[in-house]
């Protein structure tokens, strides 16, 4: 539906006409919690910036609706030298905004500086030998040994390796491009950035589609709107009414209390964000009572009722799911391995595990932040279980800087609240990390881990994260507290767009 114009005459009726006879279709207008630092892909990790550059910029990769990885600009890969080889052949026909054809060289010259300033391009140019072109259409990894991630790595946008032209990337270094390099191969071009009024983005009418029907932010991506504003809107408050009054299309992140009233007001559609952060809460593996305790670890799990914390911590039961996969279900790496401990709400089987590891009530320090809300709520509601389940707990309240500064040392804390964003491979959990606060380095988890990145076989990789999600509830290195879902809002108007978003809200495909 078109914004509503004021017709005062037969005049402005003709001048709208013609105006939209020459293609000045609907802008799409969204507000924003502010102004993203940059659009920078390579150097830059905010999600706003991802949110508005995924419609400039594109990668070799990207995820489809179940999470799994897809090409987009890369038209298909060749595995050689038993997986330690990965040739990409690039799609031909592909234009940048400014008119030149995208080509190795531009691809070449877009992951070498993603690989030496990004913030996450060491993850994998760490397991590189090198990476050269191969004619115009074809680039080749080289690994210094099978490196199951990469496809994952390279398929994820933000702080990841979007492609520029080549003349862009071989100038820039570690700090981000400017405005006018903004080009890209996306369905939208960047046009215009106004501060504290909006940052503009006009269709691409060279863009060439990639193949298959549109799943995630994978297959066709048609730019239905002749412009989108990302408007910055600070203030909450304004972002609700101005939506409802219809000054905005779309607007993000609402807090939680607000959640039942808008999901109950038909001038409102609320969108989860379907990948959700997720607390846990790490076990010493280095000192203190549970270091290698796994029995004593068990009886702490076993304890503790999950649900019971995030109906208190966050509320409104749309908001947070129960679920004890470290994925969550629908994600191609959901697993069902170990998560019938993950809530058990079992205060004798507590007890009884925990009379078995030998513990005989020595407190268990509990280091947790009030800096988070859900952090605190979630561990008082734990602390009484415990308690109820005969386990001395120390609870230890401090802000967020100082919960860090402790977490580094061992001798600090048995355990401590945190929380997790989503990530596209599971090797990127903080958990996998050996020497993550925690320092979970069991023999076990070694041997898996260096099998689940040392094969490209995708079964075989699905198969070994269930073992290591398995591991996981076996030695509770640490514990998943739950999944929670930010929301966003939109006007019904808005056609083309699911209930839930994958990570970043899109905008090809959307009509209004």
């Amino acid at each position: 539906m078109l914004r509503k114009v004021s017709v005062v005459g037969a005049a402005a009726l003709a001048m709208t006409i013609a105006a939209q006879a020459w293609g000045a279709g609907p802008t799409l207008r969204y507000a924003t919690v502010g102004e993203p630092p940059s659009l920078d892909q390579h150097v830059v990790t905010s999600d706003l910036g991802t949110t508005i550059a995924q419609h400039i910029f594109e990668g070799l990769y990207t995820f489809d609706a179940t999470y799994a990885p897809q090409p987009l600009l890369a038209e298909r890969s060749e595995i050689k030298d038993s997986g330690k080889t990965i040739v990409i052949h690039l799609r031909k026909g592909v234009k940048f905004h400014n008119g030149e054809d995208m080509t190795s060289a531009d691809v070449l010259a877009s992951l070498k500086r993603w690989g030496e300033f990004g913030s996450r391009g060491k993850l994998l140019f760490d397991n590189l030998e090198g990476v050269e072109a191969s004619g115009d259409h074809a680039v080749v990894l080289k690994f210094k040994n099978v490196f199951g991630p990469w496809k994952n790595l390279l398929a994820f946008l933000n702080g990841g390796p979007a492609i520029y032209p080549a003349a862009i990337a071989e100038k820039a270094g570690k700090q981000p491009i400017g405005q006018s390099d903004y080009i890209g191969t996306g369905p939208y071009k960047f046009s215009d950035w106004r501060p504290n009024r909006y940052l503009e983005l006009v269709s691409f009418e060279g863009y060439a589609q990639p193949a298959g029907e549109a799943s995630g932010y994978a297959g066709k991506r048609e730019a239905k709107f002749d412009k989108i504003h990302f408007i910055p809107v600070p203030d909450v408050g304004t972002r609700v009414s101005g939506l409802k009054a219809g000054d905005y299309d779309y607007a993000e992140t609402i807090p939680g209390d607000l959640f039942a009233d808008l999901d109950a007001d038909p001038a409102i559609r609320t969108i989860l964000n379907g990948g959700p952060i997720f607390g846990l809460v790490f076990m010493n593996s280095k000192a203190g009572p549970l270091k290698e305790n796994f029995k004593l670890r068990r009886a702490i799990q076993a304890a503790i009722g999950k649900e019971a914390a995030l109906r208190v911590a966050i509320g409104p039961e749309k908001l947070w799911r129960a679920n004890g996969s470290f994925l969550p279900e629908g994600n191609v790496w959901y697993s069902k391995s170990g998560i019938e401990a993950f809530s058990q709400a079992d205060p004798e089987k507590a007890k009884a595990l925990a009379g078995e590891a030998g513990y005989t009530g020595d407190p268990i320090k509990f280091l947790v932040s009030t800096n988070y809300a859900f952090h605190y709520d979630s561990a008082v509601v734990y602390t009484k279980q415990l308690a109820e389940a005969g386990f001395n707990v120390d609870i230890q309240v401090v802000d967020w800087a100082t919960l860090i500064k402790k977490r580094a040392q061992p001798e600090e804390w048995d355990m401590f609240f945190t929380h997790h964003g989503f990530v596209p491979d599971p090797i990127l959990l903080t958990v996998m990390n050996d020497n993550y606060p925690g320092w979970w380095a069991a023999p076990e988890k070694v041997e898996l881990k260096a099998a689940f990145t040392s094969t490209t076989d995708e079964a075989a990789r699905l198969d070994i994260w269930g073992k290591l999600q398995g591991l996981i509830y076996e030695q509770v290195p640490a514990m998943k507290t739950g999944d929670i879902y930010t929301y966003n809002i939109a006007s019904p108007a808005l056609k083309g767009i699911s209930a839930t978003t994958l990570i970043w809200p899109h905008f090809w495909g959307v009509t209004k």
